[in-house]
């Protein structure tokens, strides 16, 4: 695929684009043009924020758009795919995206305070809703944080490996087409420059680099 492509990134629970910088200055450094997708990730359900996505991916130029989602994001994406189909060619890379549930916000959201914080996307997670969704017919990458350090290990004891908010295990997508465990933790998947330099190599050529 070509070296231009579009590559729209999509944050995670609590975060803006500025969380994205540095991702994408260094995708932009490997020839991709890049385009960042902020949305409530509180206030709206995943059906809303596919929509969203599927309004800001129209202004996007390119024949063919990769997607990088970064934690809740990667959810987002798929309920895009869910409930936008049709849209142009491009690989997936989930970074920490905790696609068949989340422990740590399952006993956060135990107490009211803790759902309040979470919102409406995470409750939907956590119940169930998207796993029940097929994953989009296209090249998936997923890279996962091994690195215990975050919030997640203040509200839950999570199984190792873990990345201090997302267990290893609850990043898996059936049939993805290729999976990674970097020694990172879950908010250093956005800062670390080994995760963008193989995240470009996936969305250059469908394999991660230790993958060739």
């Amino acid at each position: 695929m070509d070296s231009r492509a579009s590559v729209v990134l999509v944050n995670g629970l609590w975060l803006g684009n500025p969380a994205l910088w540095l991702l994408a200055w260094r995708l932009r450094r490997a020839g991709f043009q890049t385009f960042s997708f902020s949305y409530p990730s509180v206030r709206q359900d995943l059906r809303a924020n596919a929509a969203q996505l599927n309004r800001f991916l129209v202004g996007v130029p390119g024949a063919t758009v990769h997607l990088v989602g970064y934690s809740l994001g990667g959810v987002v994406i798929r309920a895009l795919f869910q409930f936008h189909p049709v849209q142009r060619p491009g690989r997936i890379v989930l970074l920490g995206s905790p696609q068949s549930g989340n422990l740590a916000a399952q006993m956060l959201a135990r107490r009211r305070i803790g759902r309040a914080l979470l919102g409406r996307s995470v409750a939907e997670l956590i119940a169930g809703t998207p796993q029940r969704w097929s994953w989009p017919a296209r090249a998936t990458g997923v890279i996962a944080g091994s690195r215990s350090v975050g919030l997640g290990r203040l509200v839950a004891r999570l199984p190792v490996p873990n990345d201090g908010s997302v267990v290893v295990e609850e990043t898996v997508v059936p049939g993805v087409h290729a999976r990674l465990v970097l020694p990172v933790a879950h908010f250093a998947l956005l800062l670390a420059p080994g995760v963008a330099r193989q995240a470009a190599s996936f969305l250059r050529a469908g394999v991660f680099e230790s993958s060739r």
